[in-house]
Formats: C-alpha cells, sequence, structure tokens
C-alpha cells in the first residue's frame, strides 16, 4: 500500500503583511476569573503556623461535614423539640445564643490557624470568632447613643441599668497600717494576676515596667474624669507598682524562662506506657509547643522604637478601656461583662503580639500581619471611638494644668529620644560619607 504523497503547503502567504490579528484568550475562547488555574502558588493563601502538632495528628484530620451535620442536628433538635422549648415562650435570647454558637463553630473549622497549636489550632480559631463577634457587638454600639446602649445592657442582666455612686480610694492616704489593711482587697489579687498575664503576653521585663509606670502616670493624669483612678501615693507607687506589679511580672517572667529552657517532648500518647504517664502527657497538651523568647529592641532601629510606641499606647488603651466602659454603661468592677471582657483580651493578645513580634522581625515568612493583631487592634481603636462618642457631655472638666505639662513634657521626650539615638548619627554618618565622597572627587581632579 503506497502512502500519498504530503500536500505542500504554501508558505508564501505566512510573511503577508496582511496576517491576522490574534484573537484575545485562550484558543480563542475568552478567559474568565474562574478559569485561573487554582494550583498555582500565587493563589493559595500561606497560613502563619504551617505546622501541625503531629503527636496527636488525629486531631488534625478534617471533620468539617461530620461536625456540620452535627451541629445542624443541635439546632434542629433544640428548636423544634417541645420539651425543650415550649411553644409561646421568648426565645430571642435562645435564637440569639444560637447564632452565636453557630459562627464560633464556622470560625473553629474555617478560619485561619494562628500561631499557637496547643492545645488545639481550633481553640485559638475560636478565639479569634469570639473577637470578630466583639468587635461586630462594638460596630453596632458605635451607631447607638449612650441611653439607648445602657438601655440594651438590661437585656444581657436586668440589675444594670442602675447609676453607680463614684468611689475614690485617696480619702485617707495616712500612712498606717490601718488604712494599708483597708487597701488590701480582692483588687490586689486581680493587680497580680493581671501582670503575670501581661508578662507571658510581652515576655519582656523592661516593656512590662515601663508599661506599669506609664499605667500609674495614666491614672494621675484621668483622675479628674474617673473617681476611682484618685489613690493615695503609696497605693500608686507601693501597693501597686513595687508589690503587686513587680510580683506578678516576676512570676511570669519566671514562667517564661521556664518555658524557653524546658525540654519539649512531642511524643504521642500511644508512645507513652502507664496511666501516670499518659496523664502526665494529656496535661502537657496544654502547654505551649515551643517557646520564643521576645527581644524588642527598641534602641536597635527606628523602626523598632517606632512599633514599641505603638504597642505601648495600644496596651495603655486596652487597660483604660474598660474602666472607662463601665463608668459609662454603670457596671461594677466585679461584674460578669467586665470580667469577661478583660479574660477574652488576655486570649486575644497571646497570639496577636506573637504574631506582630513575628511580623516585625521575620518579615520574610510574615509577609503581612496576622489576622489576631489586625483584628485586636481594631476592636481596642473601635473601644476608643466608642467611649469617645459616649463621653461627651459626660466627662466635661478639662485637663488640669499639670496634667497639660506632663503630657506636653512626655510627647517631647518621645520625639527627642529617637533624635538622639538615630537622627543624630544617621546625619554624621551622611556627613562623613558626604565628605569622603567630596575628598575623593577633589583627588581625581587633581
Amino acid at each position: 500500500m503506497e502512502l500519498s504523497s504530503p500536500v505542500d503547503i504554501d508558505d508564501s502567504d505566512s510573511n503577508s503583511p496582511h496576517e491576522l490579528e490574534p484573537i484575545p484568550g485562550l484558543n480563542g475562547v475568552p478567559v474568565r476569573w474562574y478559569d485561573a488555574d487554582r494550583t498555582e502558588p500565587y493563589t493559595r493563601i500561606t497560613p502563619f503556623q504551617e505546622r501541625h502538632d503531629t503527636s496527636v495528628e488525629f486531631f488534625y484530620k478534617p471533620v468539617t461535614l461530620s461536625a456540620l451535620a452535627v451541629g445542624l442536628a443541635l439546632l434542629a433538635y433544640v428548636a423544634t423539640t417541645q420539651d425543650v422549648l415550649k411553644e409561646g415562650r421568648d426565645k430571642r435570647r435562645v435564637g440569639v445564643y444560637a447564632s452565636i454558637a453557630s459562627f464560633i463553630m464556622f470560625s473553629m473549622i474555617q478560619f485561619r490557624d494562628g500561631p499557637f497549636i496547643r492545645p488545639h489550632p481550633a481553640f485559638w480559631r475560636m478565639v479569634l470568632g469570639v473577637n470578630l463577634l466583639y468587635e461586630l457587638a462594638l460596630v453596632f454600639l458605635l451607631f447607638q447613643d449612650l441611653d439607648s446602649a445602657r438601655g440594651m445592657m438590661t437585656l444581657l442582666d436586668p440589675a444594670l441599668g442602675v447609676p453607680l455612686p463614684e468611689k475614690s480610694y485617696a480619702e485617707d492616704c495616712t500612712l498606717g497600717w490601718a488604712t494599708i489593711w483597708n487597701a488590701l482587697d480582692v483588687f490586689c489579687v486581680a493587680h497580680t494576676l493581671g501582670w503575670f498575664g501581661k508578662a507571658m503576653i510581652l515576655r519582656d521585663y523592661w516593656f512590662c515596667w515601663i508599661l506599669s509606670i506609664a499605667f500609674e502616670l495614666a491614672e494621675y493624669s484621668l483622675q479628674h474624669q474617673l473617681a476611682n483612678f484618685a489613690e493615695c501615693w503609696w497605693d500608686h507607687w507601693v501597693l501597686d507598682v513595687l508589690i503587686c506589679n513587680w510580683v506578678g511580672t516576676y512570676l511570669g517572667m519566671k514562667v517564661c524562662q521556664y518555658l524557653e529552657v524546658k525540654p519539649y517532648e512531642w511524643r504521642g500518647l500511644r508512645q507513652h506506657r502507664g496511666l501516670r504517664s499518659k496523664a502526665r502527657r494529656v496535661l502537657s497538651q496544654f502547654s505551649p509547643h515551643d517557646f520564643t523568647a521576645f527581644k524588642w529592641g527598641t534602641a536597635s532601629s527606628f523602626m523598632h522604637y517606632i512599633i514599641v510606641v505603638l504597642l505601648l499606647a495600644v496596651f495603655l488603651a486596652a487597660e483604660l478601656n474598660p474602666f472607662y466602659l463601665k463608668a459609662l454603661l454603670w457596671m461594677e468592677p466585679d461584674h460578669p461583662i467586665v470580667i469577661m471582657r478583660l479574660a477574652f483580651v488576655f486570649l486575644c493578645a497571646l497570639p496577636a503580639v506573637r504574631e506582630l513580634y513575628q511580623y516585625i522581625n521575620d518579615p520574610r515568612r510574615a509577609v503581612r500581619m496576622g489576622q489576631h493583631v489586625w483584628l485586636l487592634l481594631a476592636t481596642i481603636l473601635t473601644e476608643l471611638l466608642v467611649i469617645r462618642k459616649w463621653s461627651v457631655g459626660v466627662f466635661t472638666d478639662p485637663f488640669p494644668r499639670g496634667v497639660k505639662w506632663g503630657l506636653s513634657t512626655g510627647a517631647v521626650l518621645l520625639v527627642l529620644y529617637p533624635v538622639v539615638q538615630f537622627g543624630i548619627p544617621s546625619a554624621r554618618r551622611y556627613i562623613r560619607k558626604e565628605k569622603k565622597k567630596a575628598r575623593g572627587k577633589k583627588a581625581k581632579a587633581q
């Protein structure tokens, strides 16, 4: 069988000036946004934490559909079963709780991982979800007036909505055993626990000391607005700073130092033998998988200085905001909502500061600011906006002259330090460099 000869192709028109215009798209078909190759690396969001706790690999298996089925079954049972919710009862509160639980479940399953993997990344996703819910509640309150907000708080607790008397701690400042004993209350324990938590968050002695002194100075500056900021001098500097704050900071830093040098063990539960060994392994699941010591390097560069000053300002705002919110909304300091807010900010700040530290010191891995620090910053700033709006007509006393002078002096020092530490040395290096260039040009000219 003979093969037919190939057909001669006329190439005379290949270089014709009347060549057809190329058709946009792929093989003549326009490319749409959903035709992109999702396997390309630029289409993927790299999570902050790529590691998993391999010692409990079972808990990292995806169970999203199973969780969805269980969640919907629970919602259906609670919503439709008569012995749980009888018809005719007010179900608005239960509906709100169910909505919150559904959102937290979604955040636990679908949000990105943060920097922590113990006890499980899902726990820190839930923390992020609670933070987002609180931020949305603040945004809602931002558009309400103060009286409406006070009325809404009675829906959470009918005992709220009643004006509270202003309490001052500077009525009797005589230095004696009786006055000191009267000043020792549950808030001293709260101070110590609070600074223990701040030490665990910041992991730096000097930062904690600066923040402790700055907070006491802030109390001095704002006591004309909030009466409970008025304290005796020994209450400020001895009882608070030198005793409660120092003890909490010392214990917190000791725990940080222990975690820094602790020998970590990542064996799974099955590799442990004996009930005591297995119980110890279960408890270790609630300890850090590893630990990073923070070295903020305030004097190392101008950028580090700016970040540390901003972090200090945000921490001060986070400390002062609950005092203003409870005063405006008429809540006692030991009200469960106030305590929950403090505990919630502590949990949110743990991964947030860790993300910020890596964002500053390891920009190659942390190419953008983490979700925890971004959302917590938005939350604190939204609290400030709410306080600023509701404070109009409430805090009418102007700042005393001494406070104005103190704030002005502090602002000057904050500007003067980087000028002396970074600006003048940089200017000297620049002048020496220019002189060296000028001498080189002069030598070439000769």
